[in-house]
């Protein structure tokens, strides 16, 4: 699919497997996801800005290579994007971070935003949007709107899985934005979640079912 990147690495694969058994426990898929979330990272970080500067190592100086321009910001849709962010910041611990919550309407399915708090010069930032769930792409959709309207234009949305649906309806309202995933499962039950799927990644995160 046009500008999606599937990360197809073997130990995020083997991970995504095991997050995917209904039997794995909630502390063991909370590690996975961090985990996860780690390897993510680095595809999604690829092309950040470099430079470099002059230091001295134990033999003599060098030019050597470091990141430039203002700091990333991770922003994640909340609750269930918090599973991602963490692992994330375990990469990048100086980035900034934003949230914005939202919840999906359970007859309509529209997302609701209830909180927004994002750092400032978002123009100028790097930002990467965090939700590991794209099924019909309603909450990211319109966390990526909030977010252009505080002044993003640098972003990308990382998603643990993601629906054909869901792809296509966040590129019809963001086309520009890259997806980076896990998976492209095959498409979406009649309760709109992910089908295979992993079930509810936040609930699954936190314990609450």
């Amino acid at each position: 699919m046009k500008n999606v990147i599937v990360v197809d690495h073997p130990l995020v694969q083997h991970k995504l497997s095991l997050m995917r058994r209904k039997e794995t426990p909630t502390a063991m898929f909370r590690q996975l996801i961090r985990e996860i979330s780690m390897l993510l990272g680095y595809e999604v970080t690829r092309d950040l800005p470099m430079g470099t500067e002059r230091i001295q190592t134990p033999i003599m100086e060098m030019e050597a290579p470091v990141l430039t321009g203002k700091k990333l910001v991770f922003i994640s849709v909340l609750r269930a994007g918090n599973g991602l962010l963490e692992g994330m910041l375990d990469l990048i611990p100086s980035a900034r971070v934003g949230h914005v919550g939202l919840y999906r309407d359970p007859e309509t399915l529209v997302a609701i935003e209830y909180y927004f708090k994002v750092p400032d010069e978002l123009e100028e930032r790097p930002i990467i949007v965090v939700d590991p769930m794209l099924a019909t792409a309603n909450s990211s959709i319109a966390a990526v709107q909030r977010i252009k309207e505080a002044g993003g234009k640098h972003i990308k949305m990382v998603c643990l899985l993601a629906a054909p649906e869901g792809i296509e309806a966040f590129h019809e309202a963001h086309p520009e934005v890259p997806i980076i995933t896990a998976a492209i499962d095959e498409g979406l039950n009649d309760h709109a979640y992910i089908v295979p799927g992993l079930g509810d990644a936040g609930d699954r995160i936190y314990g609450t079912k």
